[in-house]
């Protein structure tokens, strides 16, 4: 919905949320990188992540009065379901990213999130029906030989930035389905997960294999990935609302160039064959940006992507 139907003081709050929001995405990595610096597999953030994103989903659901609603979804097999299906892929796709920046692979990351709009526009046509626009199409294509120069350039598919790009663009298409708010709907699937994720702390505790109690700083680390994963997740949420698309479709980059300058700080392979397959994916993304902002200046608008994805 565009921000001039909102006061210019909201606007300028949400484009700061928005901001912000994919700021903390970018820097997400530097601190899954400190967990495993403690020793803490992949699995065992995922677990704790989920757990402590409990409370901190539980929060902001409190301060959005939204309590009522969660236990509307409760009592609805269909959207638990639903919700169901949408906890296993942003697990996939939470673990791959813990893995892969963990595993020198913070380039992998940074393009799967620059081709997840594309995904997005393509999985809208496919799944919707939704009309791609002539540059829209462009933008894909232009994706599409930007992940072939990667395979290349790898010597196999780049599987951890496609498994982002689908695991995450498949989110946003199951929450899509889903009639509950982005607060309730982050509670609900942490509740789904937070038990196994529970049993597997336990166990890995009691077998003496944990990290959590090792020291104070892994205690602080681990407590504080809940509110890492919540609160970027409900800062999105609200300014997608509020924001213009032509705004958003070009926030929705921060996050994967802040991410791609800590892998070339960090050392990771670049060789000038990945320099041609991100300069596809760069021009595919700035394509899409301004497909966005012409679409966004025309009377019959429609809230795309940010609306699309404000489920997530």
């Amino acid at each position: 919905m565009p921000s001039s139907s909102a006061p210019g003081g909201e606007s300028r709050l949400a484009l700061t949320a928005g901001i912000a929001c994919y700021l903390i995405w970018g820097f997400v990595p530097l601190a899954f990188q400190a967990i495993g610096r403690l020793g803490v597999g992949p699995w065992e953030i995922l677990a704790q992540r989920i757990v402590w994103s409990i409370p901190a989903a539980a929060l902001f659901v409190l301060v959005a009065g939204q309590f009522r609603q969660v236990l509307s979804v409760l009592r609805r097999p269909r959207v638990l379901a639903w919700l169901g299906l949408s906890s296993l892929l942003i697990a996939l796709n939470w673990v791959v990213f813990i893995w892969a920046v963990n595993s020198g692979r913070l380039l992998e990351t940074s393009l799967g999130y620059y081709i997840n709009p594309l995904v997005n526009m393509a999985a809208g046509a496919l799944l919707f029906r939704e009309r791609i626009p002539g540059l829209g199409k462009v933008a894909i294509g232009l994706a599409l030989i930007g992940v072939v120069v990667q395979a290349v350039a790898l010597g196999h598919l780049p599987w951890v930035s496609l498994v982002l790009a689908l695991s995450f663009g498949g989110y946003g298409v199951v929450r899509k389905q889903v009639a509950a708010d982005a607060q309730t709907g982050l509670l609900v699937e942490c509740l789904i997960l937070g038990l196994p994720s529970l049993a597997y702390i336990v166990w890995l505790e009691t077998a003496g294999l944990g990290h959590f109690t090792d020291s104070a700083i892994s205690i602080a680390w681990l407590v504080a990935s809940g509110p890492i994963t919540a609160v970027p997740l409900v800062l999105f949420a609200w300014a997608a609302r509020r924001v213009p698309l032509s705004a958003m479709g070009f926030l929705q980059f921060i996050a994967p160039t802040i991410s791609f300058g800590f892998g070339l700080m960090q050392g990771e392979h670049f060789t000038p064959l990945r320099a041609l397959s991100f300069v596809f994916i760069w021009f595919g993304a700035a394509t899409f940006a301004y497909a966005a902002w012409r679409r966004s200046r025309t009377p019959a608008a429609v809230t795309p992507v940010a609306e699309a994805q404000a489920a997530e």
